[in-house]
């Protein structure tokens, strides 16, 4: 099972990669960084992912909707570390939101969140080029990685 620099490295494989880091969401520190970012400063550009992440997961409008009906039975009210709506989500492993995809002229920003056995405030962000990139597989692949990751 691949660590964070090796598991960056391979996000580096991607088709127009441009960098990649791995950011704890909660302090917003950089917990690995490979290749550019945006802006040239790569402590900068985790804090402020960190805190799309932050507002993602603790947004009661984003979180698991609940049962097969729809209903909203077994939703995650409210939000925030450690809370039912926070980064653990109602199984305590899978946070409420899985990636946050934002797009700009020129570049993907793919935000996937790690699952772990224990509250992960952990993602990994993929900077892509958006000529030579492709979403659906970074995506695709950034999953995979992310499922393989092992922190610690």
């Amino acid at each position: 099972m691949p660590g964070i620099d090796e598991s960056l490295l391979d996000a580096m494989r991607l088709q127009g990669a441009r960098g990649a880091s791995v950011v704890d969401w909660i302090s917003g520190l950089a917990l690995g960084a490979v290749g550019d970012a945006p802006g040239g400063d790569v402590e900068a550009t985790a804090a402020e992912t960190a805190e799309l992440a932050r507002l993602a997961t603790e947004s009661g409008a984003l979180a698991l909707t609940g049962g097969p009906s729809g209903d909203g039975a077994g939703a995650s009210p409210g939000g925030g570390p450690g809370g039912p709506g926070g980064p653990g989500g109602p199984s305590g492993k899978e946070p409420p939101v899985q990636d946050l995809i934002i797009t700009n002229a020129d570049s993907y920003h793919l935000l996937r969140f790690v699952t772990t056995t224990f509250d992960s405030t952990v993602f990994v962000h993929l900077w892509l080029d958006r000529s030579e990139g492709n979403l659906a597989l970074a995506r695709i692949r950034l999953a995979e990685l992310t499922d393989r990751l092992v922190l610690g």
